[in-house]
């Protein structure tokens, strides 16, 4: 671990590996070694090389966040969330718009696989809304409400068929934690320090912010990733992160 990192503070830091290649993920998540708590990859990387990466990334004993958001018809996502549990991946992600049955699925089929090599099984967190959309956009697809309600509603939906968390903007992070408790996970990506560009995302907030509303971890990509020193803007991240942390670490919430 980095001197001087907080252990607290650096595991609630995911880091996204949206880059063309495995190499270049490697490089990243090697600059970054001690200074994120997980790396995520994606569907960039997945499509281009398949689970090198994830293999690579586990055989250095880092923790993998396996961002491939499963959304399928019940059977297809068990299989693969199966694969992606014998992968021994920290956490995977499903949609939450696929239904009740089909995150059943996946949770029965990860804790199945996890039993049988006899590992932990991974978090299986389910994506309520890309944080890419806003109320216009949602309403182009035939979602009526505000993105907070839509967001809660999936959460309660995942939280009943089994899911330990979900991935949401820290925009509905509060209403999520007060409505589904203390112990479901929030995963927290469209984060952007003050001042850095929102890029393609619509909902997003700070770090900070994100922590106070109630976020166990946070997806930090082009912030951390596209700086001239990413280990450098990784710390100054982790720094929110614990100064947010602070007020509460009376009760913290063991993740």
């Amino acid at each position: 671990m980095a001197q001087g990192v907080d252990p607290d503070a650096r595991n609630k830091l995911i880091v996204a590996l949206d880059v063309a290649n495995a190499q270049a993920g490697a490089a990243l998540a090697e600059s970054l070694r001690g200074r994120a708590g997980m790396f995520k990859v994606g569907l960039e990387l997945s499509t281009a090389e398949g689970p090198v990466l994830v293999r690579y990334l586990l055989a250095q004993g880092e923790r993998v966040f396996w961002d491939l958001k499963f959304h399928d018809i019940p059977n297809t996502v068990a299989q693969a969330a199966r694969q992606a549990t014998l992968k021994g991946v920290t956490m995977f992600n499903v949609h939450a718009a696929g239904g009740k049955k089909m995150i059943e699925a996946a949770v029965r089929a990860s804790q199945e696989a996890a039993n049988e090599t006899e590992q932990p099984r991974p978090l299986v967190v389910a994506v309520t809304l890309l944080t890419s959309l806003d109320r216009a956009a949602l309403k182009e697809i035939g979602w009526s409400g505000k993105p907070e309600e839509i967001a809660v509603r999936l959460a309660k939906l995942a939280q009943g068929a089994g899911a330990d968390g979900v991935v949401a903007s820290a925009q509905e992070a509060a209403l999520i934690r007060n409505t589904c408790g203390a112990d479901f996970v929030i995963v927290t990506p469209g984060i952007r320090p003050q001042g850095a560009a929102a890029g393609d995302q619509s909902r997003i907030t700070t770090p900070e912010a994100a922590i106070r509303a109630g976020a166990d971890y946070l997806v930090v990509g082009r912030p951390i990733t596209a700086s001239p020193d990413p280990a450098a803007a990784a710390a100054a991240i982790i720094d929110e992160i614990q100064k947010a942390a602070e007020p509460a670490q009376s009760s913290p919430r063991k993740k």
